[in-house]
């Protein structure tokens, strides 16, 4: 592995025109990287804060899910979304839609999503296989986009399994189309959530382009976002299910991206507080029930670790109003100490290993398809 020296404090991490601040991106996450979970990690430090995963055909047909996930607060300094799509002339469409018609500053595409319902149409993490269609997409996307000077970036896995790897090819094709960086997550499809992110992938990957490469797995406290950078010489890191019921992480990675040693280990009290705040912006987003219906998912994320009884837990996973939330979150202990021992646990989805879903031969040749699958155009994300 590298041994790479971070930046000094007074650098600014950058991407095309977009001065970022620290280089922290938010992962794309279905169901949690809406508008207000954006906004709430962006009050906690700097980075890039990407909208959750919306389809390319969903988005040009006008979709009425599609089109309400388009959605960004004022606050937000840069408008970032992650585009997905297997058709090359949709995403073109699709790119230059976002761009003139919402305002986007930057565009990331899909290529890591390993459910089976999209891999087994050729989509997500399978794509990549078909390298020719891979260049296409990349083409179209970077051409549409270019004309309105918003950076166009990728986020891809090592491979379909251990037999088909993918990434350094994916990264020599983004860097020939134009692509202003790469996100590589060290794991293969075949490997879902489970095990360890190979970081040495992204070490390698860093060493044979000519593009900046983010490196994406296993980040669960700054320190090992630093030792990421350290270890491999990627540029940023992108930053996926460690912050779940955690925005205030990203307090951590801009400090000790400037070099401090910072740790936000805030009370029960505290957590109460940034949970009501949580479910207030989905509430100016969504109306007060829907955003509560909305919050309930978090809970078992703020949660975790903290002796907050069974009952409370339950009811709040019911809650329904405002007021609701506030008599709960008053039963909790706010003089509770924030449970240490959670600091560098996995949190979110993990599961098992298990067989990549595919169309009936798409591993017998690298070449693109005669046909592409719409149904792969599923509103499903992750990678």
């Amino acid at each position: 592995m590298n041994s790479t020296p971070l930046p000094a404090a007074s650098e600014t991490f950058r991407l095309g025109p977009l001065k970022i601040g620290a280089p922290v991106i938010l992962a794309p996450m279905a169901g949690v990287t809406n508008v207000a979970f954006r906004q709430l990690c962006a009050e906690q430090g700097k980075g890039l804060y990407t909208c959750e995963m919306i389809t390319s055909r969903g988005l040009i047909e006008g979709d009425k899910t599609s089109l309400s996930m388009v959605k960004f607060a004022d606050s937000e300094r840069y408008r970032s979304v992650q585009l997905y799509g297997v058709d090359p002339k949709v995403m073109g469409r699709a790119a230059s839609m976002l761009c003139a018609e919402y305002g986007v500053d930057h565009i990331d595409l899909n290529f890591g999503c390993p459910v089976p319902k999209i891999t087994r149409k050729g989509g997500g993490a399978a794509l990549p296989w078909k390298s020719n269609l891979l260049a296409q997409i990349l083409t179209e996307t970077v051409k549409a986009a270019s004309g309105f000077n918003v950076p166009v970036t990728m986020k891809t896995r090592i491979g379909v399994d251990e037999d088909h790897i993918t990434y350094l090819d994916a990264g020599q094709i983004a860097e020939e189309t134009g692509c202003s960086a790469i996100t590589l997550h060290g794991r293969t499809a075949a490997q879902h959530y489970s095990g360890h992110a190979d970081w040495d992938s992204i070490a390698t990957l860093k060493e044979s382009i000519n593009i900046p490469v983010f490196g994406n797995g296993d980040i669960w406290e700054a320190s090992d976002a630093i030792n990421m950078v350290e270890q491999t010489g990627c540029d940023a890191v992108v930053i996926g299910r460690g912050c779940l019921g955690r925005p205030w992480l990203f307090s951590d990675l801009e400090a000790a991206f400037a070099g401090r040693t910072d740790l936000a280990l805030p009370t029960l009290g505290d957590v109460a507080v940034i949970m009501k705040r949580h479910a207030v912006l989905l509430g100016d987003w969504l109306g007060e029930e829907r955003g509560c219906i909305e919050f309930r998912k978090h809970i078992s994320w703020y949660l975790k670790g903290f002796r907050a009884g069974h009952l409370v837990r339950d009811n709040l996973g019911k809650v329904s109003s405002f007021g609701q939330l506030d008599e709960l979150l008053a039963l909790l202990d706010p003089s509770e100490e924030f449970p240490r021992a959670v600091l560098g646990a996995p949190r979110g989805r993990q599961g098992t290993p298990k067989k990549v879903a595919l169309p009936e031969g798409w591993l017998n040749d690298r070449e693109s398809p005669a046909w592409i699958d719409p149904a792969a155009e599923l509103n499903v994300s992750g990678g």
